[in-house]
């Protein structure tokens, strides 16, 4: 008589099952009902006999799910069976679909999770992981603990509850200390066929202690089959309801058995920054052997996600430019110190000595200068513009507004006349006659500095020679308007952007990885920090009656309305409500009003009138200006304030106290639980703009960095900007030394990290990186 072997066994099964799959699960496709079928052919499957167990009663719904999970147990057999393809270098098979992963059922599960390739899988990290190494005995066990546990069985039973539709498995077991617990199963009658009495069982699951020790088991396995899931420090990945942990472990465990080993991309590097093997840390950072592997692991993958980040940001920026060699004189430096009506800090000392050193190299200067408001960034970005001039070069300095490039406009008039700089101001507000007389000036080199809006950028302007571009507020305008600048010079010109928002140091090297950061971290003296008080809502009527106060004085007053999501609209209601509120409540106020919805002119107006005391109180949304000096401004009001980062509101106080008058910042919290008072409690204790951003950084998190998704800049799987300031200047060091070495990364020993590169631009929808 021949024998049935197991493999013809599942092929017979697998046919009725897809009909009955076919036919909408109706238990019509097999006489006398699938549940005889299955129990007469699945006799060595009892988790798939178990599946069938009650299956004329079972919904539709019930029973597509018992035959989706039997097609799989069956498909999972063959596909185990399979060769595995060769283990390959590079990327060989990586980008192939993830079927021999998985079989056809579980792969729709896996795509629901993103994961449709092997490099998919092999990329995809635990979000924290669970040290099962050493089981604990049952008396150890608290109410509500997670637990994992070895146990013998020693009886079974199904329950009926009163609880129309549930039924429950109970296991009696004991431990290897012989303390006794019941596991406990809901509605997964099945389970009865896979325990066996006498059986010894890992099982995880919550501790409830009630007249005894229930374990409510969440996973379970036998404790003589080699496991992933105990005795181990084990993964937990993120993973959605019918994705099960240790269906994702047994995936990822394949997946590294056929990739690896994989080429390693910093194999030439890899020594001198003590980093792990890249096969051995993509293992290692799902099945660590101990926590010194793990970390050892997560710090080299790391390093190789801001590797990648830092070149995308550094090609992007069209690598590492040759520009041209400034002179620098100490005889210049001094004049430029004596001309100033006050004293530099040592701060704009150290970032001008910064500037100085880059202009001096050959190569193009491209460099971020931070500053906390009032810090003293126009001085520095003076400064570079007279070196320029003296070496016979022009600037340019562009500003997001026209209030603010006629403000800067003056200040460089008051830095640079003395010393013999022509300084002139483009507006597109400017009439015909007086906008020809600026641009024949700048094309015949008589101006030599030029300061404006995108006036600047417009058509028909153009420059005898420029040598250094200055952006104000760089956020403001975006990476292609900072090229157009760039492209009116003949010769690739040094660049200096600024920005008055505090960002912290391993944020800014990310967000802005072609430019080297210099910050200005000192405040000059005299200037008076911002008083801050955090109210709750129900004592906001006490700003009022403290803006009333500053009005009657002859102060100004900003009030902030809640930015309501991400919609200009709701914006207005909010700003518009507020302002119709403050009329009745300061009647003899005089107030404006300004929001996003505005045209630039008018809100330019607006700004403008209210900067010359045409007004008391603004009431505004976020589009107040950074860095417009209202010198008679001492209080903002900000209402809900708990809507705002806590960077966003240190921005928010810089616009009040510039003028030598007290300034005050009152944030109303309109939602005032511990964490949120907390939070902005952070804001009464410090003004260091840094501090507080490094704050916001640790409790808000970065977002998304530059718009990622629509830069082609990948999202961190792994980095956490928050702790990683260190690795992050590493790696952004040896992006800049492989750049100087090999622009192209042509060379054989960058060939496996250009392929990683356009593998990531790929997967974000970017076809091309070099």
């Amino acid at each position: 008589m021949k024998t049935v072997t197991e493999g013809e066994l599942k092929a017979r099964l697998r046919k009725p099952l897809l009909l009955e799959l076919k036919d909408g699960a109706q238990d019509r496709v097999v006489m006398g009902g699938l549940e005889a079928l299955v129990e007469n052919l699945a006799r060595p499957f009892p988790e798939i006999r178990a599946l069938f167990q009650g299956y004329g009663a079972k919904t539709p719904e019930e029973r597509r799910k018992a035959l989706e999970q039997a097609l799989a147990l069956l498909e999972d057999g063959e596909e185990a069976r399979k060769e595995p393809p060769p283990k390959g270098g590079g990327r060989m098979g990586l980008e192939d679909p993830a079927h021999p992963l998985a079989p056809p059922q579980s792969r729709k599960r896996l795509a629901e999770l993103g994961l449709r390739t092997v490099r998919d899988v092999l990329l995809y990290f635990p979000r924290r992981y669970e040290d099962r190494r050493a089981l604990p005995g049952v008396r150890y066990l608290e109410d509500g603990q997670k637990a994992t546990l070895s146990v013998k069985v020693l009886s079974k039973e199904l329950v009926k509850t009163p609880k129309k539709g549930m039924t429950l498995v109970q296991v009696r077991a004991v431990d290897a200390w012989g303390w006794r617990l019941t596991l406990v199963w809901f509605n997964q009658t099945w389970v009865l066929n896979q325990i066996q009495e006498g059986a010894s069982l890992i099982v995880t699951g919550k501790v409830r202690r009630q007249g005894g020790v229930q374990l409510y088991v969440e996973h379970f396995e036998d404790e003589g089959t080699e496991s992933l899931s105990t005795g181990r420090i084990v993964p937990i990945y993120p993973a959605k309801e019918g994705v099960g942990q240790a269906f994702l472990r047994r995936t990822v465990h394949r997946a590294l058995e056929k990739a690896l080993p994989l080429e390693d991309p910093l194999s030439a590097y890899r020594e001198e920054h003590g980093l792990m093997d890249f096969s051995f840390a993509l293992k290692a950072i799902h099945f660590p052997e101990d926590e010194r592997e793990l970390a050892r692991a997560l710090l080299r993958l790391k390093f190789d996600e801001y590797l990648l980040l830092e070149l995308k940001a550094l090609l992007d920026a069209g690598g590492l430019v040759l520009g041209r060699a400034f002179r620098v004189e100490e005889a210049w430096v001094e004049a430029f110190r004596k001309a100033l009506p006050f004293p530099l800090t040592r701060a704009q000392e150290r970032v001008m000595g910064e500037i100085a050193k880059d202009m001096q190299s050959p190569r193009q200067m491209a460099r971020l200068l931070q500053g906390d408001v009032g810090s003293g960034k126009t001085v520095v970005a003076a400064f570079a513009l007279f070196l320029a001039a003296k070496n016979g070069a022009q600037g340019a300095l562009m500003a997001p507004t026209e209030i603010l490039a006629r403000q800067h406009y003056e200040n460089l008039l008051r830095y640079l006349f003395p010393l013999g700089v022509k300084v002139e101001l483009l507006l597109g507000s400017m009439g015909e006659r007086e906008r020809r007389g600026v641009l024949e000036r700048l094309k015949s080199g008589e101006a030599q500095v030029a300061v404006g809006t995108h006036a600047l950028i417009q058509e028909g302007v153009g420059f005898r020679d420029l040598g250094l571009a200055v952006v104000d507020e760089e956020h403001r305008f975006g990476v292609l308007q900072r090229r157009a600048l760039l492209k009116m010079a003949q010769h690739p010109p040094d660049v200096l952007v600024m920005s008055a928002t505090p960002i912290p140091r391993s944020l800014a090297l990310t967000l802005y990885g072609d430019l080297e950061v210099s910050v200005l971290d000192e405040m000059p003296p005299g200037r008076k920090p911002v008083k801050t008080k955090v109210l709750p809502h129900a004592l906001r009527l006490q700003a009022y009656a403290f803006a009333r106060e500053e009005i009657r004085k002859g102060h100004q007053v900003f009030v902030v309305a809640p930015a309501i999501e991400e919609s200009e609209a709701l914006e207005l209601k909010a700003a518009t409500a507020l302002y119709e509120e403050l009329k009745g409540l300061l009647p003899e106020a005089r107030l404006a009003l300004l929001h996003g919805r505005m045209p630039a002119r008018e809100k330019e107006e607006v700004m403008e009138a209210f900067r010359q005391g045409a007004f008391d109180l603004l009431v505004s949304t976020t589009v107040i200006e950074v860095g417009v000096d209202i010198p008679k401004a001492t209080l903002i009001v900000v209402e809900n304030a708990e809507r705002f980062g806590l960077a966003q509101l240190h921005q928010l106080r810089g616009r009040v106290g510039r003028g030598g008058l007290e300034g005050y910042a009152l944030f109303i919290a309109g939602e005032a639980s511990r964490a949120t008072l907390k939070r902005l409690k952070v804001l009464e204790a410090s003004t260091d703009g840094f501090y507080i951003a490094e704050m916001d950084l640790k409790l808000r998190g970065p977002g998304e960095l530059r718009g990622t998704r629509q830069s082609g800049y990948p999202e961190l799987r792994l980095g956490d900007l928050a702790e990683d300031t260190e690795i992050i200047e590493k790696a952004r060091a040896l992006a800049k030394r492989i750049l100087e070495e090999d622009p192209t990364l042509s060379k054989p020993q960058h060939q496996a990290l250009r392929r990683e590169l356009q593998a990531q631009a790929e997967r974000i929808g970017f076809r091309e990186v070099i």
